[in-house]
Formats: structure tokens, sequence, C-alpha cells
């Protein structure tokens, strides 16, 4: 019997890599028909509150307002010393004047928002979409810009000014633990944890055909780029398709479990979160 179920992912190209012998059926899908739910990661994190898929990518963060999942040890996105940057339009800006500003965030679920409000406090937000936030800041539609993605490769060339680091930050914090960003959930609600755990075995196999054919696979992604120079898209894809998205082993565990750690004791999140894994 097949089993037909949703996936939400992001149209960013690193999800598009890991999802490149899923969404082609390169490899054996194991009795699962996929309906690809292609989403900026807010609005997934959103979808995941109502359980509307059965399997979605979320930011870590958004964890901690879900209830009756399961986290699957492959598909997440964790850097390693390198993460959220915060942007300014003026080298002469100041940490100390950040308060001061309006910081463009690319949503209140995401892991970026969340290690910024944990390392820096709460700041006078807006939100975007996460690709027009340099533009926001060179426009001066706000003072500042907690950037993801490519942005963090390429805000340079956006005349863009680094202010702040998140990922050197959470280094020197945890201790060395990798940064935990994005991850893949499953809806108990809507499967057992067996076939919960056929399908981290899938997308395991589907993340490691495509390092096996990385340069199908990159070609692929491509076409989630938004434009992006491939060898920038591919700098990117390289960054955040690691060792740990092939499986977080306890170090990524470690990891998610740190970020809510902190969390709690700052008051940010009102209760410990539940933290349940497919293995």
């Amino acid at each position: 019997m097949v089993d037909e179920i949703g996936v939400g992912h992001t149209p960013d190209a690193d999800d598009a890599f890991m999802f490149y012998a899923l969404e082609n059926e390169l490899i054996p899908m194991n009795n699962f028909k996929i309906v690809h739910h292609v989403e900026d990661i807010e609005k997934l994190n959103k979808r995941a509150i109502n359980h509307e898929l059965e399997i979605t990518a979320i930011s870590a963060h958004a964890l901690a307002y879900l209830d009756k999942y399961t986290i699957l040890m492959s598909g997440g996105s964790f850097g390693i010393n390198y993460g959220p940057i915060i942007v300014t339009k003026e080298e002469k800006n100041s940490l100390e004047e950040l308060s001061n500003g309006v910081v463009g965030i690319p949503g209140y679920l995401t892991s970026a928002y969340l290690l910024m409000t944990i390392s820096l406090g709460k700041q006078v937000c807006k939100e975007f979409l996460f690709s027009d936030i340099p533009d926001a800041v060179f426009n001066n539609l706000v003072d500042y810009g907690l950037i993801i993605h490519e942005s963090q490769i390429t805000y340079k060339s956006q005349k863009l000014c680094k202010l702040f680091d998140l990922g050197e930050w959470w280094d020197k914090t945890s201790g060395g633990l990798p940064v935990p960003l994005g991850i893949n959930v499953a809806s108990n609600n809507l499967m057992n944890i067996s076939r919960i755990r056929d399908f981290d075995e899938l997308l395991k196999s589907s993340i490691q055909y495509s390092f096996d054919h990385l340069e199908e696979a990159i070609k692929f992604a491509l076409k989630y780029g938004r434009g992006t120079e491939k060898s920038i898209l591919t700098e990117f894809v390289k960054m955040y398709v690691n060792e740990f998205t092939l499986d977080m082993k306890i170090q990524g565990k470690d990891s998610i479990s740190r970020l809510f750690d902190l969390a709690y004791e700052k008051g940010i999140i009102e209760k410990k979160v539940p933290l349940n894994y497919t293995k």
C-alpha cells in the first residue's frame, strides 16, 4: 500500500538539493507518494501549528509552539561556526545602538530571531520575506537586517556591513556545538512512528544521493537560487547541507536542547520543550 503524504520544504537551494532525488523519484520511494508543498519557512512554521502536513521543514525555534511532533534525524540545517548575521548600511553603526533602531527579520518563529533575542535581548522588529531584507536595509526601510540563507554570502556586494555574527556567538556560547537553524518534523497526528522512521531513512537516502551526484543536484537546486550565481549558490549549499544534515547525531540534539534551555532561562519561552526524535 502506497502512503500519499504532504511534505513541506522551502524554495531554497539547500532544501532543493536535499529533495532532488525525492522530487524526481531517483531512488526507491519505500511506498511513499509525496505531494510537495514548497513555501517560505515562516509559512511552514505556521502551517505546522495546525498539523496541515505529514512532514514539514520548520525553524528549530518553531518547535517551542508545536505539539505532538517527532523530529527527524535527517534534513536539518546546522551552521558550523557560522549562521545568521545582523547587518547595517552604515559602518559607523554600533551594536550598542541596535535597540534604538528597527531590525528587519525573516519571521518571529525563525531560529535566527530566537538566537538574536537570546544573545542581544528583544528588539523592535519588522517582518519581511527573508530575501527582501538586504534591500530593506539598503533602502532605509529598517536600520538593521537579520539575514539568513545566501544573503549571508552576498551582503557585502549589496553594500552592507556585518554588525554581529550569531554563528560565531553561538560557537562560543555553546562550546562548539553546531548552530541549530532548521529541522524536519513529522506529525504524530497524521503518521505512525514506524512510517515516520521510514521517511527519515528515505530523506537520508535522498541527501546521500545528492552528495553522490553533486553536479546534477546543484544544477537542479539552481532553479531555486533566485538568480544567484552558481558559485555562490554552491557555496551556500555546501554550508548548510553538511554532515549534520545527513544525520544530526548527538551534537545536533545537544544544540537543540541548548537552544531551548537558554530561551527558557531568559524567559523567552514559557515552558520546557519536549524533544522526541526518530532515534
